[in-house]
């Protein structure tokens, strides 16, 4: 036997969540207002909405730390994104928080990335100084401007905040769980099950997300461990200069080539620097090498698509 469980009957539900939970009945809205759905949430309609977008699905050819790389176990930006849901939707669901709201944020967190992981925002920012170019506001400018979802505030505000350099923080304790999801390194599941609990003791403890300080010095020390041993190793330093040249060659060619800047893709709006990187932002890394070997040829950069 079945049972129709309808948007008003998840709603419903929602009343049995913590109280610090958000509701996607109280949700600030969206910029256009909508219809609701017979069956979804508002925070289900974002997940479903950010699953079918174009952006998300070039993370599957997006580098997360090593560029370019050959075998078939390298994490990319899709496996990155599916593994922060995961542990971001975890934490809701122990602690009682919306999680559809937290699994919406995660899958959108990292779509405003470059090719070559990290390294396109070291190749953006000259262009924008004194301001930084940062893949979290270039997510949700994806969504608002570049494919238009009309998210919900929530939505858009965690993907803002889901990095921990960005100030103010994210509103919603969703979106903390997320802060803590992207965090979580590689090692495995005993580790990642002992940040998990970690997170859950003393949220559950203090009344707010939070981790504990010996855990979170844990995190940090390996975080720093991985940034010197791994990410800025000698070896990967080779490869990201010369992803840092192809980005910045692929900018420079735009901005004097803007016919070049496919109307498919393109605020017409945005200043011509915003325009080129939205395109070059958007690449893969496979279709930034293939596009910088039609232009430029293969020398000089030390990558191959």
């Amino acid at each position: 036997m079945l049972t129709r469980r309808d948007r008003l009957a998840r709603e419903a539900q929602e009343q049995q969540l913590a109280p610090l939970a958000t509701r996607s009945t109280l949700s600030r809205g969206r910029e256009r207002p909508e219809e609701p759905d017979e069956y979804r949430t508002a925070f289900e309609r974002d997940r479903d909405r950010i699953l079918h977008s174009k952006a998300f699905r070039r993370l599957k050819h997006k580098t997360q730390v090593f560029i370019n790389p050959e075998g078939d176990h390298f994490l990319t930006r899709l496996t990155h994104t599916l593994q922060v849901t995961q542990i971001s939707r975890a934490l809701a669901a122990a602690l009682g928080l919306n999680e559809p709201l937290a699994e919406a944020i995660a899958l959108g967190h990292d779509v405003g990335h470059s090719p070559f992981g990290h390294t396109g925002e070291e190749a953006l920012s000259p262009y924008f100084a004194p301001r930084e170019w940062h893949h979290a506001a270039q997510s949700v400018r994806i969504f608002e401007v570049l494919e238009d979802l009309n998210l919900t505030w929530e939505v858009r505000d965690g993907i803002r905040a889901h990095s921990w350099k960005i100030e103010p923080p994210p509103a919603t304790p969703e979106a903390m769980c997320v802060r803590y999801g992207d965090r979580f390194g590689p090692p495995g599941r005993v580790w990642v099950e002992a940040m998990i609990n970690a997170v859950i003791n003393e949220s559950l403890a203090f009344g707010e997300l939070r981790m504990d300080a010996p855990t979170l010095d844990v995190m940090h020390e390996l975080r720093d461990f991985m940034f010197e041993r791994v990410y800025l190793s000698q070896d990967q330093q080779l490869h990201t200069r010369a992803a840092i040249e192809v980005i910045r060659r692929l900018m420079d060619y735009h901005l004097e080539h803007p016919e070049d800047i496919p109307d498919s893709y393109r605020d017409t709006g945005a200043e011509l620097v915003t325009q080129a990187a939205d395109y070059i932002a958007g690449m893969t890394d496979r279709y930034a090498l293939t596009t910088h070997e039609r232009l430029f040829g293969l020398a000089g950069h030390g990558l191959s698509p």
